[in-house]
């Protein structure tokens, strides 16, 4: 029995969390990765390099990896001192081989040799691309690295997000993976700057509306400052259909496990509460819930734990599809 084609799309470390338990399962894995990071590491290597954002795709790559420890730790290892302070060892690979073959698809390709990884990774788009979001006082901010900060600064809501240029090609690969796909997984991660921008490049909603995979969304556990402060399980979903447009999903997974109140209290000093679900208002849309623990039994982070999120979500699709997944020996 071949094993299950599974597409995520999304940025982060919601996604490269997500594939670390995914990949226990199935290598035929595709992660479709945002490609508008402009903050940190990967924004110095793109302003002083020009080179393509690379952080979220050493996440993904890293966390597929099937290589020796040491590799991972080299590729995930941040200077603490000099001129390289907090910049990262993988980022400045995945940079020195696309300066090598002149190629950020070739760099990627090449650095998942090195790493054995299970599945592939690919860039959303190959274009020069930042996030632009539309605030709900009319406020305009420009940069993924600003958006979170200048939403809590203005103290209002995120309107609406597009792409600076606004038409951008989706990579080789992409919207054909999309339609080979037996399931489309998106998130979990930053709503507004890791998942909504991939909706934003050309042919990708078109994509997630016509194919014929299941399609789910992985709703993120908490709330976000400056992105989704008290958003409601239902609001997510409502965003990623305002800026994409109806028939991108057909299933939405949230989590019914609980935190500690030590937990909880932690993280609701920096304004971070447990996303609600609203189940009536998915009715009405017609977007069927899965509802799971997704926590396990290690609650000192208020995260999804990366088996019990592959396992709801491979047990779910066996069952959906009809079939059973082949064991990877």
């Amino acid at each position: 029995m071949k094993e299950m084609k599974i597409v995520t799309i999304g940025g982060g470390t919601g996604m490269s969390t997500m594939l670390r338990g995914l990949k226990k399962h199935t290598k035929n894995l595709t992660a479709i990765v945002t490609m508008a990071d402009d903050g940190g590491g990967s924004g110095r290597l793109r302003e002083d390099l020009g080179v393509l954002p690379p952080g979220d795709i050493r996440n993904c790559l890293v966390a597929l990896a099937d290589a020796e420890p040491i590799m991972e730790k080299l590729f995930g290892y941040r200077f603490s001192q000099g001129e390289l302070k907090g910049q990262n060892v993988g980022n400045l690979i995945i940079a020195a081989l696309d300066g090598m073959y002149g190629s950020f698809e070739e760099a990627i390709l090449k650095v998942s040799e090195v790493l054995a990884i299970s599945g592939r990774v690919l860039p959303v788009t190959t274009e020069n691309v930042h996030i632009s979001a539309r605030l709900s006082d009319g406020a305009e901010i420009l940069g993924e690295s600003r958006i979170g900060g200048a939403k809590i600064a203005h103290g209002c809501k995120i309107e609406e997000i597009s792409l600076v240029p606004r038409r951008a090609a989706a990579a080789s690969g992409v919207i054909e993976s999309i339609f080979e796909a037996d399931a489309v997984i998106l998130g979990p991660g930053s709503l507004y700057t890791s998942v909504i921008p991939n909706l934003l490049v050309e042919g990708v909603a078109d994509a997630l509306r016509e194919t014929k995979a299941t399609k789910i969304y992985v709703c993120n556990v908490m709330g976000q400052p400056g992105e989704t402060e008290g958003y409601t399980a239902f609001e997510h979903v409502e965003a990623l259909f305002r800026h994409g447009g109806d028939g991108l999903l057909d299933y939405c997974l949230v989590n019914t496990g609980s935190f500690d109140e030590k937990i909880l209290k932690r993280y609701k000093k920096d304004g971070q509460t447990p996303v609600m679900i609203d189940e009536a208002a998915f009715l009405q849309m017609g977007i069927t819930l899965i509802k799971e623990d997704l926590i396990g039994t290690d609650t000192s982070l208020a995260r999804h734990n990366p088996d019990r999120l592959a396992e709801s979500l491979m047990r779910f699709l066996s069952r959906v599809e009809g079939k059973k997944l082949s064991p990877i020996c």
